[in-house]
């Protein structure tokens, strides 16, 4: 899975997109398709929005928890960051 720091960028911008916005739930196009390469299949970025109503194309983002989600194999997974053992 991805870099923790890479998640945190995302995590970060979400934040503050929602703020800009000031609405409850948002979708963004997703920018960084082109940044982080386990972000390429994710066209957009949806914000607070329900897992039930989410698009499984999509990634989703909740702001409570600060995690981020994917639909894989049949279920919603949380997407968890590398780790590196020594």
């Amino acid at each position: 899975m991805p870099p923790k720091k890479e998640m945190e960028e995302v995590m970060a911008w979400c934040d503050k997109r929602k703020e800009e916005s000031k609405r409850v739930a948002l979708i963004e196009k997703n920018p960084f398709r082109e940044k982080f390469r386990w972000m390429f299949r994710y066209p957009f970025i949806e914000i607070d929005r329900p897992i039930e109503v989410a698009s499984k194309h999509n990634i989703v983002y909740d702001s409570t928890t600060r995690t981020l989600w994917v639909f894989l194999n049949g279920s919603w997974r949380k997407i968890e960051e590398d780790f590196s053992v020594s």
